[in-house]
């Protein structure tokens, strides 16, 4: 029967059927997030140490996750220094050493153990097996172990042979690393030295002739040159895209939302309206200091994130939608506003501009606060649940400078004063909670 009511945050209208509704919360899901094939994918590392498998696996991880593909990183290193509880020197390393080689083995099991467990728990799709995968045999048991248990396999093997790469990665990241804790810099760079060493004896690159059947892309001098073979479905063309976007160019990205709006000082949201006077000062200061070296990013059409709650007050939203308001407080991830759309759906939006950002130096990013939250949860590694609840404060910049495994954040306020937008989730989300309830975390507003 043609819908009667208004929309319960899904497209426009409550439906009365439970079979039918079932069905079209699953259509909407499945429009929502990247749909790959039901065989999980394992992403193996492979390259010498000090070749940013590990930095690879973090961003590729968080690039997942982000975009809604359920990720993990299993990191084998992590694994032996669980195993041996302390680390003496490069000689654990050595392929002549039987012992070591033994607990070597079996933290690569127990690792590959978690990876099943992981998958068919906690309902995985991919995870990125990061660890060294030197040699052919040690290749050949995760192949067999992907084709026990019905996964595909896509091997990312880092090249490098640029010594200043190298000698920048050991003090960039590997100094820092617990084996060298409380060590001595230059003995600590000549054991890794020599510990690279080890590795080498025994390392066989993926060969492209012996190997062609295998699927994998591999990275010379992290990201001169690429050579991709035998990509085998959606989720890996995504993964080379991904990987052949991002460097590790030194750099910082800076996040700004807009100078405050007149809406904004009545407390609607959304809209299209003129500045204020104080947000009119924040846009005179930014196009008059914003320094030429900083590269634009390509423009996101608007879109009626809202849709008919556009350029309303949280008060009239409760007012004449209060199931809609309850709803949204619910999962405001993935709830979509009337003939608007959700978290999700921008984070699908603006996949686009993370790749230009990824590719840029120094770059000035001014944007909404939806927006500016799906970016910052990007960056930050945060989860969906916490992406809609990230505070993005009016006339303050924030600075984003990646480091080894992450990113460093500053906050500049630009001692522009401005109202405070940021709603944060009120305890009772129930449907049929009161309304003083409801609006307990709307902030002040004339």
């Amino acid at each position: 029967k043609p819908p009667t009511e208004p929309g319960s945050g899904r497209g426009g209208a409550i439906c009365r059927d439970p079979a039918l509704e079932e069905v079209c919360k699953s259509v909407i899901k499945q429009t929502s997030v990247p749909q790959f094939t039901n065989s999980p994918t394992m992403i193996v590392m492979v390259g010498l140490p000090a070749r940013g498998k590990t930095y690879i696996s973090t961003k590729l991880t968080r690039y997942l996750n982000w975009i809604g593909v359920k990720t993990k990183v299993f990191n084998v290193g992590q694994y032996r220094r669980q195993a041996t509880c302390s680390y003496n020197s490069y000689e654990f390393f050595r392929p002549d050493n039987e012992e070591a080689m033994k607990i070597r083995k079996a933290c690569a099991v127990a690792a590959l153990q978690d990876v099943c467990e992981y998958i068919t728990r906690e309902q995985g799709q991919v995870v990125v097996f990061d660890a060294t995968n030197t040699t052919q045999d040690r290749r050949e048991v995760i192949l067999n172990f992907a084709k026990e248990n019905g996964y595909k396999v896509f091997f990312v093997e880092s090249i490098c042979d640029d010594p200043d790469i190298i000698a920048e990665n050991i003090k960039q990241v590997k100094l820092s690393s617990p084996d060298y804790a409380g060590c001595d810099k230059e003995e600590a760079v000549a054991d890794f030295l020599k510990r690279i060493e080890c590795y080498t004896m025994t390392y066989v690159p993926l060969d492209d002739t012996k190997d062609r059947n295998l699927s994998y892309i591999k990275i010379f001098n992290v990201g001169s040159r690429y050579l991709v073979n035998r990509v085998q479905d959606h989720i890996q063309s995504r993964i080379v895209y991904y990987l052949m976007n991002i460097h590790v160019t030194p750099r910082s990205i800076y996040l700004c939302r807009h100078g405050e709006s007149e809406l904004n000082l009545v407390g609607r949201i959304g809209g299209d309206s003129g500045l204020s006077s104080r947000g009119a000062k924040v846009s005179f200061l930014f196009f008059s200091c914003v320094s030429l070296s900083m590269r634009s990013t390509p423009y996101v059409k608007k879109w009626p994130l809202r849709g008919v709650c556009e350029e309303m007050t949280y008060e009239e939203i409760q007012e004449h939608f209060p199931e809609e308001f309850a709803l949204r407080d619910q999962d405001k991830y993935r709830y979509r506003y009337p003939k608007g759309e959700s978290y999700e759906d921008l984070v699908q939006r603006l996949e686009p501009v993370i790749m230009e950002l990824e590719r840029q130096e120094n770059v000035l990013v001014i944007c909404h606060q939806a927006v500016m939250r799906c970016l910052l949860a990007y960056f930050l590694d945060k989860s969906a649940n916490e992406l809609p609840y990230l505070k993005c404060p009016l006339h303050t910049v924030l600075k984003l400078t990646p480091v080894a495994y992450g990113c460093k954040v500053e906050s500049v306020f630009l001692n522009i004063e401005a109202v405070n937008t940021h709603r944060d989730k009120p305890v009772n989300v129930d449907v049929d909670r009161d309304p003083a309830e409801a609006l307990e975390t709307v902030p002040e507003h004339i």
